[in-house]
């Protein structure tokens, strides 16, 4: 196996045969897209990906703005609320627990909801082109709303599982 940025051979996991034209720094990410967890599924995949667009699209939007005091301001609360949905969420997929996940998807679903904020000051005074600007806005409520939905699901199975654990305690008894 060769580790794909530092063109080292050893065992990489999980174990998956990376091709050698992968070894280029330009394709780095697309050998650590293969080397995703096997655990997770297709739609958290597809996620993963739309998270980070977003984030991506928000920089460009953000090198676009005009220079002023506000957008000085706002700007890089911006990106950091971009980058942070996007980092949080792959927190999230590999997260080590049913609490840490929850915590994690939680975090992502603020940080979508702050970047729907800033974006719609944005919007309302006028900077930034206004067709990305609403597709951005479009793009983060629909984040938030995701996000939202899946920590209610995660925390419904939760106290559902603890339920069920309970009744079968009192069963034995």
């Amino acid at each position: 196996m060769i580790c794909v940025p530092c063109g080292w051979r050893k065992l990489l996991w999980p174990a998956v045969a990376v091709d050698r034209s992968l070894r280029s720094r330009k394709n780095t990410l697309t050998a650590r897209a293969l080397q995703s967890s096997p655990r997770m599924n297709q739609k958290a995949r597809e996620l993963q990906a739309r998270t980070h667009r977003f984030f991506v699209r928000v920089i460009r939007y953000c090198e676009a703005l005009p220079r002023n005091d506000a957008t000085a301001s706002i700007g890089p609360q911006l990106l950091d609320a971009a980058g942070s949905t996007d980092s949080n969420y792959r927190s999230a997929c590999r997260g080590r627990s049913h609490a840490e996940f929850t915590a994690k998807i939680g975090v992502a679903a603020e940080e979508a909801d702050e970047c729907y904020g800033w974006l719609l000051a944005l919007q309302q005074a006028g900077f930034g082109d206004p067709g990305e600007t609403e597709k951005l806005i479009d793009e983060a409520d629909q984040l938030t709303r995701i996000f939202t939905a899946s920590q209610k699901t995660a925390r419904d199975r939760k106290s559902a599982s603890e339920a069920a654990k309970k009744g079968v305690r009192k069963a034995r008894r």
